[in-house]
């Protein structure tokens, strides 16, 4: 077997028009052997990570995957440039980490009246990314999905939380290179989820006070009137939504059945659909699963930024209402989710067109 303590990686970016993409590829000494690691996306956004070869191989073998990948990415137009903010890959990419996020439930118009008012409740932004828990225990730092994987993370990020002091669990959003904090599950070896949120939340602050800004907490506002001019601000700004936290409330992970301590208010609905149809002038058709199978709910239209998804792909998908066929009107193509399982895709997560009278 031909070894090599280097490990080799290559950038490339493409640029046309509107698109803005970048790939990472990786050879890496694992086990016995080697593995390919790769991560893509648009630029300066959180990348999807993964390895393609399943297990540890000889290094020649891992060589020609590696090749073959790059020479694939330069007949699409993919060009070496400088490199950008490298990806770390778990050792065990998508193992189960144990940890599962809290996740929340919807809120209308009518409830947001009564937690804006109510002084036991906090507002903070939802912020418009994917969801990532971050574990640092000694010189090891591991992202977790919302599904409880452990996933690849910005390097940045990486160094962020290893310069913090201590071992420490966190919950929040990660966009491009910067994770938005905004709960506690543990700090400094103590288990910190049968506290109250508030506490939680001053533990937070403290904690990255002087962390590097890839790693920052979430602002939060507690008195009535500054939740409204934030929740005015935010919605004039054009962001996804608010997030109430009920100030006393201890931290479990999972949904609950209804209501719960912490509850979200989206200004505009998104869904996650899987897709069925690959279409020509890159679009894609969208199901969703009802009560007596597949429902079919419109076309989306893949930006020039985006890879096209395959069939069987779970995507994110923004729209403005759906309508009784039912067909999802001006959707708007988010991106692929590779953090939704295929089962979450379902007709009840719609918002229908209200009727006129």
């Amino acid at each position: 077997m031909t070894t090599t303590d280097e490990a080799k990686s290559a950038s490339l970016y493409y640029s046309n028009g509107s698109s803005d993409k970048e790939y990472h590829a990786r050879i890496e000494p694992k086990g016995d052997g080697f593995v390919v690691t790769f991560a893509y996306g648009r630029r300066g956004s959180t990348l999807t990570t993964g390895t393609k070869t399943t297990a540890p191989v000889a290094y020649d073998k891992a060589l020609a995957v590696f090749d073959k990948l790059i020479s694939g990415k330069q007949a699409k137009g993919y060009t070496f440039g400088e490199d950008g903010t490298p990806y770390l890959n778990p050792d065990s990419d998508r193992q189960a980490s144990g940890l599962l996020p809290q996740l929340l439930n919807v809120v209308d118009n009518d409830a947001v009246a009564e937690l804006l008012a109510s002084e036991e409740w906090c507002l903070q932004e939802k912020m418009d990314g994917r969801r990532m828990m971050l574990r640092k225990t000694g010189d090891t730092v591991e992202a977790i999905n919302k599904l409880g994987l452990i996933v690849g993370v910005s390097k940045l990020v990486a160094d962020a939380a290893l310069a913090i002091d201590g071992d420490f669990t966190l919950d929040g959003e990660i966009i491009g290179d910067r994770l938005h904090a905004f709960d506690l599950l543990s700090v400094h070896g103590q288990d910190a989820c049968d506290w109250a949120y508030s506490a939680r939340y001053v533990a937070l602050t403290e904690l990255l006070s002087d962390a590097a800004s890839a790693i920052t907490a979430v602002p939060s506002v507690e008195a009535p009137e500054a939740k409204a001019a934030r929740l005015a601000e935010l919605k004039a700004a054009g962001a996804e939504g608010v997030v109430f936290k009920r100030l006393d409330a201890v931290y479990r992970h999972g949904r609950p059945n209804s209501g719960g301590t912490q509850r979200k208010f989206k200004f505009v609905e998104t869904l996650s659909a899987l897709v069925s149809t690959v279409n020509t002038q890159r679009s894609v058709g969208l199901t969703l699963d009802g009560d007596d199978g597949p429902v079919f709910v419109g076309n989306v239209t893949i930006p020039s930024n985006h890879e096209v998804p395959t069939v069987g792909s779970v995507v994110e998908v923004r729209y403005l209402y759906a309508t009784p066929t039912p067909t999802l009107y001006q959707p708007v193509y988010l991106g692929q989710r590779d953090d939704v399982e295929a089962a979450e895709c379902v007709l009840a997560q719609v918002k229908f067109k209200a009727p006129t009278a």
